[in-house]
């Protein structure tokens, strides 16, 4: 079957708004919400640009992982922060139903409705990553985070992985790296939802250190945009 395929646009952690119904929680938290703890530094910035070049969809999620962390199944322990882990269940199944599940539900009901009329969709999860972590420098500028177990996504990263290095052969492209493709996230549950000819999730993982001026963010936008493999190959 001929299959066109489509590019989705997901942001998990594009912001670090906190709604007015939780602001108390965090009236002490200011310095975490404005660390990278709260917020992917550029990722959105990032998005949109990608989005607005491509003429396509972008859903981001509308609090900060704080809150509550769209990108990770309810089960993680980290789902729910140290600062709302403790909440009671009522409050935090509220949590759940205003703001995890609407987003999730909006990227699945977009990847399902496609599938449904035999279209590929390609998921770009765009994330950034801060230069350091417990002491240790990440040796990383972009890292392409895919499931090596199915072959349109791994062989999808690799092709990306070459072009982009034509592109811009100063920058460090790491596939899996600085974190493994098949950790908790949600690309990795939406894998077990979708077969891997019709679904493909790859998350976009930007080193902070190059965003952290306009005109560096635009460039690394751009080298993103010219690389992308969709953009010369019709079918995957």
């Amino acid at each position: 079957m001929n299959r066109k395929p489509i590019i989705l646009l997901s942001c998990e952690h594009a912001v670090n708004h906190v709604p007015a119904a939780y602001q108390d929680l965090f009236a002490k938290q200011h310095a975490l919400l404005t660390s990278h703890r709260g917020i992917d530094f550029g990722a959105l910035a990032i998005a949109q640009s990608l989005a607005q070049a491509l003429n396509i969809k972008l859903i981001c999620a509308t609090t900060s992982r704080l809150l509550i962390d769209c990108n990770r199944s309810l089960t993680h322990p980290h789902c729910f922060s140290e600062v709302t882990k403790h909440l009671p269940t009522m409050i935090k199944q509220q949590i759940i139903a205003q703001y995890y599940l609407p987003y999730r539900q909006a990227v699945e009901q977009v990847i399902q409705t496609n599938v449904d009329n035999h279209h590929q969709v390609i998921h770009l999860s765009i994330h950034s990553f801060t230069p350091q972590l417990h002491g240790t420098i990440r040796e990383v500028d972009i890292g392409l985070l895919y499931d090596p177990k199915r072959a349109p996504e791994k062989n999808f990263a690799q092709q990306w992985k070459n072009s982009l290095k034509k592109q811009a052969n100063h920058l460090r492209i790491r596939l899996n790296s600085p974190y493994q493709g098949t950790s908790d996230g949600f690309t990795t549950a939406l894998r077990k939802k979708f077969p891997p000819e019709l679904y493909l999730g790859i998350e976009v993982e930007s080193n902070q250190a190059l965003l952290r001026r306009p005109s560096s963010l635009e460039h690394l936008a751009n080298t993103l945009l010219v690389s992308l493999p969709t953009l010369r190959v019709k079918n995957l």
